[in-house]
Parts: C-alpha cells; sequence; structure tokens
C-alpha cells in the first residue's frame, strides 16, 4: 500500500474539507498522512473568527472538522507559520503534496479620500476584533458616536450592522469576545446604517439573514418600500430564485410594523461613498445617489466590500487570489477556498470546491517522496497538536458554562499556550 502525505496550509472550513475529500479517497492501494498547519493557536478559522457570535447553529460545523481530525492520519501543527520561519519551498520537498487553504483575510478597500482617518476600519479588523482573534485584541474601535455607516451589501455587512445596533445584553449569552461586550455596552451608536452601491436586487444578502431582522426585539430595521418596488420592477417578470428570494424578504422588512427601540438599521441603496469626511477622525461619509450627493453624519464607517488573500512567500498571488487553474498552482502545489477563489460562498460551498482540487490532486500523485515531514522543521516553535487544541477547547467550553454561554474564548497567546502545555 502507498501512504501519500500531504500538508494542508490553513485550518479554516477550506483546509478541513480538503482533508475529509482525502479520506474520502483513501482506499485498498493508498492512504493519506495528512498534516495540516495553521499559523494561529487555534483551528476552524473563520467558524471560529468570522461567523457572527449570535447564529451559533453555523458553527455546528466545527463537529464535522473535529470527526475529520479524529482520524489516526491526521494531525494539527498550530501556532505555526509557514513563511516566516517554515518555508514553503521547505515544506514542498518533503510532501508529495502541498495545498493552500488561508482564505481571504485583508480588507479590500474603497479607494475614497478620508478613508485612513480614524473611524475608518474593514470589516476584516472589526469582525475578528469581536470574535476574539488575538491579533486583533486591542483595536482601537470608537463607539462613543450615535451612528455608524456599514458599507457593503453582504451578510458580513449585515452581520457588522447587527452586532453594532443589537441591544448588548442579547450577546451575554455568546461566544463574543469579553472586550468587545464590554464596549458594545458603553457604545453610544443608535444609528446604523446599511450601504448598497446599486438597488436591493443586486445585493448579496442571502433570505434567510434578511428573514431573521423583523425578528430582532430591541432594534428597529428600515427599509424603504420605494426601493424595493423599484428593484422588482427592474428584476423583470422571471428574476432569479435567489434575487426573488431576497426581494420577497426584503418586502416583509419594509411593510412590518414600525416599532419604538432606542436602536435602528436604516438600508440605504443606490449610494456610491464619494468621500469620507473629517479632520482628524471621521465626522460623516459623502455619497453619490441618483437624486444628487448626500451626506450622513457618523463617527464610524466600517467597509465590508470584500476580501483579498495574504501572500505566502514562494506561492504566487494576482487580484487577491493565489494564480491557480482550477486548484492547480504548480506541480505538487494546490489551493482550495476563498485563497482559490475569492471570498465567495458559503460554508459548505468549500466541500464542493475541495472535493474537485483533490480529485485534481490525485490524478496527479506519482511515487510518495518518503523525505520526512514539518516535525522536523519546527524546533523553534511551540507546537499545538490537536491533543493539545482538546484541551484548549474543553477549557474555554467549561469556562463559558459557568456563565450561560457555548464558550469563553481565551485571546492572549499565553493563555492558549498555558492550556495547550498543561
Amino acid at each position: 500500500m502507498l501512504q501519500y502525505k500531504v500538508a494542508i496550509i490553513g485550518a479554516g472550513p477550506a483546509g478541513y474539507f480538503a482533508a475529509q475529500a482525502l479520506q474520502n479517497l483513501q482506499n485498498d492501494e493508498r492512504t493519506f498522512a495528512i498534516d495540516m498547519i495553521e499559523r494561529l493557536p487555534t483551528p476552524w478559522g473563520l467558524v471560529r473568527s468570522g461567523v457572527a457570535p449570535d447564529h451559533p447553529k453555523i458553527k455546528t460545523v466545527a463537529k464535522v472538522f473535529e470527526k475529520i481530525a479524529a482520524d489516526p492520519n491526521f494531525r494539527l501543527f498550530a501556532n505555526v507559520e509557514i513563511g516566516s520561519e517554515i518555508t514553503v519551498t521547505q515544506l514542498s520537498a518533503k510532501y508529495d503534496a502541498v495545498i493552500i487553504a488561508t482564505g481571504s483575510s485583508l480588507g479590500k478597500k474603497l479607494g475614497i479620500p478620508g478613508e485612513e482617518l480614524y473611524g475608518s476600519m474593514s470589516a476584516a479588523d472589526f469582525v475578528p476584533w469581536y470574535n476574539a482573534h488575538p491579533d486583533f485584541t486591542d483595536l482601537d474601535v470608537p463607539l462613543d458616536c450615535d451612528t455608524a455607516v456599514v458599507i457593503g451589501a453582504g451578510n458580513v455587512a449585515m452581520d457588522v450592522a447587527r452586532m453594532l445596533a443589537l441591544e448588548p445584553s442579547e450577546l451575554d449569552s455568546t461566544d463574543t469576545a469579553d472586550h468587545a461586550i464590554e464596549g458594545f455596552k458603553k457604545s453610544s451608536v443608535r444609528d446604523v446604517y446599511i450601504s448598497a452601491r446599486r438597488g436591493p436586487e443586486h445585493a448579496a444578502f442571502t433570505a434567510p439573514e434578511l428573514r431573521e431582522l423583523p425578528k430582532l426585539e430591541h432594534t428597529n430595521v428600515i427599509m424603504a418600500r420605494s426601493d424595493i418596488d423599484a428593484a422588482i420592477v427592474r428584476a423583470g417578470d422571471a428574476p432569479e430564485k435567489e434575487v426573488k428570494s431576497n426581494l420577497d424578504a426584503m418586502l416583509l422588512i419594509a411593510d412590518s410594523q414600525k416599532t419604538e427601540q432606542e436602536r435602528t438599521m436604516h438600508f440605504l441603496f443606490q449610494h456610491t461613498p464619494k468621500e469620507i469626511i473629517g479632520t482628524d477622525h471621521v465626522e460623516g461619509i459623502v455619497y453619490s445617489t441618483p437624486s444628487g450627493d448626500v451626506t450622513i453624519k457618523c463617527g464610524l464607517v466600517i467597509t465590508a466590500i470584500g476580501y483579498q488573500a495574504a501572500s505566502i512567500e514562494g506561492v504566487p498571488y494576482e487580484n487577491g487570489k493565489v494564480v491557480n487553474i482550477d486548484g492547480r498552482v504548480k506541480e505538487g502545489m494546490y489551493v482550495v477556498g476563498w485563497a482559490k477563489r475569492g471570498p465567495s460562498g458559503v460554508i459548505g460551498t468549500n466541500k464542493s470546491d475541495a472535493a474537485g482540487v483533490i480529485e485534481l490532486l490525485v490524478s496527479d500523485l506519482k511515487s510518495p517522496k518518503n523525505a520526512g515531514d514539518i516535525s522536523e522543521l519546527t524546533s523553534k516553535q511551540i507546537v499545538i497538536d490537536q491533543a493539545a487544541w482538546q484541551r484548549i477547547n474543553e477549557a474555554e467550553v467549561a469556562a463559558g458554562e459557568h456563565e450561560g454561554k457555548p464558550r469563553k474564548k481565551f485571546v492572549k497567546t499565553e493563555d492558549f499556550l498555558r492550556e495547550a502545555l498543561i
């Protein structure tokens, strides 16, 4: 029997689904020894640091990841960064295949004046801040203003706006970072505007997310009926299924009975950002609209207009993605997930995406290299393996139980290492 060694860089959904696809293709002739390498002390990627804390059901996919990790031929090497101490070239020399599954962690820029002002930030920073990502613990989020603006028309923008507009006590039973809950409870923000460049028929929100909005107990949600009616006309008699579903959900929001809550989410369509104004901090944003320029006074602007992949030395990148053809980067190197196709789809999209790439990888395999593995390159790192991660996981869950939360996340590297090395 042939045993091939495969390294997966990145322990998010794309990486785990790639590992699962490899496991599914094992047979009497071949097996796969899978080493998953993660820069952070914790695995699960966006399931841990991207999914909104008030959507715990989405995070249950982590149970699938743990089942994949239970395979005796699977090993986790967390707290190990590829591209600094260990190079991709070194890794490629030891493995029959290397899979890039690092996702897209950098927020795209608007490219307008004022974007660098204090109070203007990317959702790529804000989301991991409230999700306890250790790199963003000390992010300075100015919540001392009464109005915030979120730019974008996808589910990330929706999550950001909802987190800003929720009654903060609603987050007490979630795994939101403690520092973020404290910040939200002190927040002066009462009006949150979500702005989209195009009309409602082009919005990338998903219908389930939209249908949840009228159920918010302490937040008004305002969407102009005239915007939706005009979008229905533009969409025509036979709109795509997703568009019709979205517009139907938007109609329910537009027609829902308005309540008198302190906090309000406002939807703005056909608003193109022109300039963020202010002297040393954000004081407002100017939009171009079909009826002329409009200025909204605000103290916080968060952009959620897409992501780009952070580069690794030795891997070719272009337009925010890894250069590839159907997932093949070059001989012995492959890419899956957002790093391959850009930030599109939901978590489950990565499963079919990975399956196709792994079939390509397997068809390319030759004789096994038998040239060692990453354990020979990690002498300078404190490696968090699967057993150590289980200790961290159990400690977080146990700490959360005392406070009625699914988990209480660690945020400091020393805390992760303390639990890992017990």
